[in-house]
């Protein structure tokens, strides 16, 4: 263990005493945790990866997934809405350590503590809206959702597609400030699970979109090896939250059975509960081995592998949180009770990027060979 990653676990217990005090009622009122975002800030959590010769922490890959794991046995909303900042710092870290644009975003947001929110999920490969050309740039309109820390953003990494001069379909990437001319954000945030996370639709009205903010082109509809990039370096921070989530509903599901007279039944359904969790832990492991700190050259095969891990870890997290509310018993049914938000809020991993069934039909294309999405046209 780095020096870094020791300061910053031992700022996550210290801290998360508090952030599981105030978690039920974030929870309750679907409030974001922007007290918790306060006290990340003031620690410099939102730098914790950025390398320290960049200003940051310095935290590797794998001990930035696992400060994220930490945090969810704490406050899962807060965990996942702190894993969609850091999930486009790690990319960017990738991209800086392979040659590529990445050290400017990296060095502003290590000198202001800044929160970059992520329109990615909303996106995927055709992405939303549309950029219409102008003198200078491009003026876009868009509605994105699943912006998580929207109430507290600074900047938004997002994209749009734009029709140029040809008839062909493009997608830009760019970064906007969520103080711009005609960004908003919608208050339309109530869910089941994961309710604390500000994850609002942000509406861009006619944003200006300068030319020399535009970091990536790519054809619409395509998949594209920026995409290699966003899935080997990011699913293992922003699936860390579940697992997490995981683990204290494990711990809360055997306090309890210690506590009273355990029949056979319980016993068995105890041991059902740490086989799915450890096919979980087994899983977040080798998504961490794939991604190898950032040493790795993405492909296609490896965001496969990702991808069949991811849809693995899901699955067995629900599974093993599931587990762990029957061997509890009835009382989980009751607000009150920890588990039940622990319950709601593992409801999300599946619907992450990819969900199973794209996931299955992703893995099986590129073991033939073929383009990992139906191409367009």
């Amino acid at each position: 263990m780095s020096a870094s990653h020791q300061h910053f676990e031992e700022l996550v217990a210290r801290l998360g005493q508090t952030f599981d005090e105030r978690a039920r009622a974030h929870d309750r009122d679907g409030r974001f945790v922007a007290d918790n975002y306060a006290s990340l800030r003031e620690h410099r959590f939102f730098s914790a990866g950025i390398p320290s010769e960049l200003g940051g922490g310095g935290l590797s890959h794998p001990e930035l997934a696992d400060l994220i794991r930490r945090l969810a046995g704490h406050c899962g909303s807060t965990a996942l809405a702190f894993s969609m900042h850091s999930h486009l710092v790690a990319a960017a870290i990738w991209r800086h350590r392979h040659g590529q644009p990445g050290e400017a975003l990296l060095r502003k947001v290590a000198q202001s503590e800044l929160v970059l929110v992520s329109t990615g999920a909303g996106d995927w490969v055709d992405s939303v809206g549309r950029a219409e050309r102008v003198t200078g740039g491009y003026r876009v309109s868009a509605l994105k959702r699943f912006c998580s820390s929207a109430p507290v953003g600074d900047l938004m990494i997002t994209s749009a597609p734009h029709s140029d001069a040809s008839g062909s379909d493009e997608v830009l990437h760019f970064p906007v400030s969520l103080r711009a001319e005609g960004v908003r954000v919608r208050d339309d945030w109530d869910t089941l699970g994961m309710r604390a996370t500000g994850s609002h639709s942000i509406e861009l009205d006619n944003v200006f979109i300068a030319e020399e903010a535009v970091v990536l082109r790519r054809p619409r509809g395509r998949w594209h090896r920026s995409w290699d990039v966003i899935v080997t370096i990011a699913v293992p921070i922003y699936m860390a939250p579940y697992l997490g989530i995981a683990e204290r509903a494990a711990e809360i599901a055997r306090l309890a059975l210690a506590a009273r007279s355990a029949d056979e039944a319980a016993l068995l359904t105890l041991g059902e509960m740490y086989n799915e969790l450890t096919v979980a832990q087994l899983a977040w492991r080798d998504m961490l081995a794939i991604s190898n700190d950032y040493d790795v050259e993405p492909t296609p095969e490896h965001a496969s592998r990702m991808l069949a891990r991811k849809t693995l870890l899901a699955n067995a997290t629900r599974a093993s949180v599931e587990k762990a509310v029957e061997v509890t018993g009835g009382g989980t049914f009751f607000r009150a009770h920890p588990l039940e938000r622990l319950w709601r809020d593992i409801q999300g991993a599946p619907l992450h990027p990819l969900p199973e069934k794209k996931q299955l039909a992703f893995t099986a294309r590129v073991a033939l060979g073929i383009p990992p999405i139906p191409e367009a046209g």
